[in-house]
């Protein structure tokens, strides 16, 4: 992702732990800053994985619901473009 110009959330070897573009204000360093703070770890997460068991060959799914960090990072994303594109208007 990184080499598309996209790191993951959080992920410091790839610098998704830091503003890399757009804007220097302080309200929005504080606010992405809380969201690292929400989500303390890269975020990367699988809702569903399949795969054949190496042995059996039997077909094995596993569903996963997304962690509630990341989940509350994605609603504060969207609380916070809401009220972006509600004042543009």
């Amino acid at each position: 992702m990184e080499s598309i110009g996209h790191p993951l959330f959080n992920d410091e070897k790839y610098g998704g732990d830091r503003i890399r573009k757009g804007t220097v204000y302080a309200k929005y360093k504080a606010f992405v800053h809380n969201a690292f703070q929400l989500c303390p770890r890269q975020a990367l997460h699988a809702k569903e994985l399949g795969f054949h068991h190496p042995r059996t060959e039997e077909y094995m799914l596993y569903d996963c619901p997304l962690p509630e960090d990341m989940q509350s990072v994605i609603d504060k994303w969207r609380d916070y473009m809401h009220h972006v594109l509600s004042k543009n208007l």
